[in-house]
């Protein structure tokens, strides 16, 4: 029997979150509990997990309810928008266990709240936000630390909510923290020694962001997608067409799971509203050098000039 635990309350992603789970990237706050939007709780799970119906993906859908496991970490289940359930496996690591929670599970929270989840980071420029997207290891915390080191302020690093519920869509911030290799903390004169890895032995740390990061919902202007190639200069284009609709379904945030949650058909819309009113780049880096800074002046130089245009 998992034992009741105090639960500590939280913002993040919009949301008023009581978790009984320590969440130390987010912002903790006091509310009384007729506020509180998200639940996070300990649940045993395994009975539910193992007769459940898992499909060759690793989850199981049970209306607006998901069950996944990871492997030596915990089962988990994301419900209806409102609750996530962790069961943890014994020996786990909680540092482990709670990037699931804030990734996967509040990627799925999002969505089932219609909010869309692009995986990357958000940065202001102007006034207006700027969603860096890209694959794993492309570099957008990175870039994204650059344009703090230049002043710029910080929305969301890693999961990107974006609303729709106003004439354009907004980004909504999700927490004060980001997550960086420590190739990249060498880049920028950062010690290692002063973060959390973000579990074991991990060379990838957790890095709270105080002053650069703004704490309030900011208007989507354009999405940059983030490409690391072989060549060695710098490179950005347009997206343009039906591509700009892939450039999107590609990059948001788990989305394996649209399908199973019936919301292809949202997904669709919400991207074409998107196509219609951003602008939608990609940009190339060369793999094999340092190039954040050069990235950040590429990145305004073209935004200012279509501003002027």
């Amino acid at each position: 029997m998992v034992q009741t635990l105090k639960q500590m309350v939280y913002q993040g992603f919009g949301f008023t979150i009581a978790s009984e789970m320590k969440l130390p990237e987010l912002i903790q706050i006091k509310e009384s509990s007729s506020s509180i939007e998200i639940v996070i709780q300990y649940e045993d799970l395994l009975n539910e997990w193992n007769s459940a119906e898992e499909n060759e993906k690793g989850y199981s859908v049970q209306g607006n309810r998901i069950l996944f496991e990871i492997e030596d970490v915990a089962v988990f289940a994301v419900d209806s928008g409102k609750k996530i359930s962790i069961s943890p496996h014994l020996g786990s690591d909680e540092d482990e266990i709670r990037l699931y929670v804030l990734g996967t599970c509040m990627g799925i929270i999002l969505m089932q709240h219609h909010l869309l989840p692009l995986h990357g980071s958000a940065i202001v420029l102007d006034g207006e936000a700027y969603a860096i997207v890209g694959e794993s290891g492309a570099g957008k915390s990175t870039l994204a630390s650059a344009f703090m080191n230049q002043g710029y302020k910080l929305l969301s690093d890693d999961v990107i909510p974006i609303c729709f519920t106003g004439k354009r869509p907004m980004v909504i911030p999700s927490y004060p923290s980001q997550k960086l290799w420590q190739e990249s903390l060498d880049h920028f004169g950062m010690k290692s020694s002063n973060y959390q890895p973000l579990y074991g032995r991990e060379t990838k740390f957790s890095v709270p962001v105080i002053e650069g990061f703004l704490p309030q919902s900011i208007p989507l202007a354009g999405v940059i997608e983030l490409l690391p190639v072989e060549e060695h200069t710098i490179s950005i284009s347009p997206v343009n067409g039906l591509e700009r609709l892939h450039t999107l379904f590609k990059h948001t945030y788990r989305n394996l799971f649209l399908k199973p949650l019936a919301l292809m058909d949202w997904h669709f819309q919400s991207s074409v509203q998107l196509s219609k009113q951003l602008t939608i780049y990609q940009l190339k880096r060369p793999r094999s050098s340092f190039t954040a800074y050069d990235l950040v002046g590429v990145i305004t130089d073209t935004i200012g000039k279509e501003n002027k245009s």
